[in-house]
């Protein structure tokens, strides 16, 4: 929905937008259109009102047409074939938990209404996002396993990496596009210096929706990630997703966040907790053992007795560390741990293959003990394997993905959770559960597809600053870097978050189940862990021949040939 408040619009879950740059400038000369269509990236539309100009203003304009074309900023009509979608700059803030990207719907009626807009014109009307779906929750551990390719596939995709197809579509599929950093920085940074607004291409990085190659050349100065790729439309939420696949695409917002992390005078780690507070669970503790010597309840105060240790352990606190708090990935974070939680507990749906905790309970009632069962579950990095060259300049990443480690701890008489190092068969099931099926509920639930998408970024970072590519081609990040010029969207930090807790009654006796856990991210650790590293003589000449010859300038990423 959309709701005017006083001289402002208050967005909600529901808003669903589609607002035309074309319907904005219809009544506009034909050189004021070609300017807004440029601006907007629709070529198709651009080149229309250019060849109302007279032949030689009409021939500078298709020449300016052509040289965005190969800059890779291109409309959402043209993302979609034959889909009237329209273009608007992705800010890729998603202002609730959901995941909604409601600033790229205010930026949509902003840049394509006539205002004024106070963010725009310095007066006029102003645009709030209030949240109205989950806040965020994490802490875990990221681990990779590292070899070193032995049958030479880093080396075929070395060829194909080099023989580029300079095709001019960011919105064309590719099962493997390779974007220059070094060149996208350059190209970023350019346009902040000219006071220019960063291309929609640019903040989707070319519609990449993973990374499996990480390569450097020291001659070119180039530092190049690689992965399958596709045209992207505006999911109904406002997030960009892949238009054949539904799949987020990855950001730059995301990327740039990560590699300050890795910094040399950065944490090297991020993640975050969300801890339920001592005074409540040791308040939920007493009652629920008062509870259990009064004996079962009596029927129609099962749902008044749950109401109530909701209400006695109150919220929980979230803490965010190594990346800003008020960052996406931050919100990414702590939205997929917190939902994997409601999960466990049959607050929300995992479809049939992840049953909750208390349905596992279900089929073995007997593994029932009663009292408060304090559960850790947190979201961790599942990597089969990790390639790298002899002269360690190519990378492969293979089987990525998510997986969910569990630990039960106990609470003491003060209200602290305190760690036992184990887990009970239900809970280690509802884990293996998750990790078994996260592709298919990541299908269902973006969010869980941001957070492999966070992941893969993160190691891209990671191995960036393990292995020195920034040193070794002399790039320092320029824009990218800490204190540069870019600027992520910011975000209001989470603080808080209702507690993950549910109740059910098994064998007469009350079984509270409360969940604590997180995400964490020490890739560096794995990364420098020389057990899981393995190496192949045959791909040393990877990083040489994943280089693309004669690329128009500007251009910053491109297909490797089929």
């Amino acid at each position: 929905m959309i709701r005017r408040a006083r001289s402002g619009i208050v967005f909600g879950l529901s808003v669903v937008l589609a607002l035309s740059t074309s319907a904005a400038v219809r009544g506009a000369d034909a050189s004021t259109r070609v300017e807004a269509h440029l601006a907007a990236g629709e070529f198709v539309a651009a080149a229309a009102a250019a060849s109302e100009l007279p032949a030689g203003e009409a021939a500078e304009a298709q020449a300016r047409i052509r040289a965005a074309r190969q800059g890779g900023d291109y409309a959402a009509q043209q993302r979609v074939s034959g889909a009237a979608t329209p273009t608007a700059e992705q800010s890729q803030r998603p202002l609730s938990g959901s995941g909604a990207d409601f600033q790229t719907l205010m930026d949509l009626i902003m840049e394509q209404t006539t205002g004024p807009w106070e963010e725009l014109d310095g007066e006029g009307g102003t645009m709030t996002p209030f949240e109205s779906g989950v806040r965020v929750d994490p802490q875990g551990v990221l681990s990779r396993v590292e070899r070193q390719d032995l049958d030479g596939r880093l080396a075929a995709i070395g060829v194909r990496a080099r023989k580029a197809s300079l095709n001019e579509d960011v919105a064309a599929a590719s099962d493997l596009r390779i974007v220059s950093l070094t060149r996208l920085e350059r190209e970023v940074a350019d346009r902040l210096a000219r006071g220019e607004r960063v291309l929609d291409s640019m903040k989707q990085l070319a519609g990449l929706s993973e990374i499996r190659y990480v390569f450097a050349d020291s001659e070119t100065g180039e530092i190049l990630i690689a992965g399958p790729a596709e045209g992207w439309t505006i999911a109904a939420n406002g997030a960009p997703v892949g238009a054949a696949s539904g799949r987020p695409t990855l950001r730059l917002d995301d990327l740039v966040v990560v590699l300050r992390t890795f910094e040399p005078a950065a944490r090297q780690m991020f993640g975050c907790s969300i801890d339920p507070r001592a005074d409540g669970l040791k308040a939920v503790k007493s009652f629920v053992e008062d509870s259990q010597r009064r004996g079962p309840l009596a029927s129609g105060q099962a749902r008044r007795w749950a109401e109530q240790i909701g209400d006695l352990l109150g919220r929980q606190d979230i803490t965010v560390y190594g990346i800003p708090t008020d960052s996406r990935v931050a919100r990414v974070l702590v939205e997929a741990d917190y939902r994997m939680k409601l999960i466990g507990v049959g607050k929300l749906e995992g479809g049939k293959d992840i049953p909750s905790y208390f349905d596992l309970i279900a089929r073995q009632p007997g593994l029932a003990q009663g009292s408060l069962d304090a559960l850790r579950w947190w979201l961790t990095l599942n990597t089969d394997e990790v390639l790298y060259s002899p002269d360690r300049d190519a990378f492969e990443i293979r089987g990525a993905s998510v997986k969910c480690l569990s630990e039960n701890q106990f609470l003491t008489a003060s209200g602290e959770r305190a760690s036992t190092g184990k887990t009970e068969p239900i809970n280690r099931q509802f884990a293996e559960n998750f990790t078994r099926h996260y592709n298919d509920l990541a299908r269902e639930q973006p969010v869980f597809a941001d957070l492999k998408g966070v992941f893969d970024l993160a190691l891209a970072a990671a191995i960036i600053r393990h292995e020195g590519l920034d040193t070794a081609t002399g790039w320092n990040r320029g824009a990218f870097a800490q204190g540069g010029a870019y600027e992520p969207a910011r975000y209001m930090a989470p603080k808080e978050v209702d507690s993950v807790v549910n109740h059910r009654v098994f064998n007469g006796r009350d079984v509270v189940v409360q969940v604590a856990g997180g995400v964490r991210a020490d890739i560096l650790a794995t990364v420098s862990n020389p057990e899981i590293r393995r190496e192949s003589d045959e791909v040393g000449q990877t990083a040489v021949k994943a280089k693309a010859s004669a690329l128009p300038e500007g251009r910053w990423w491109w297909d490797a040939a089929r």
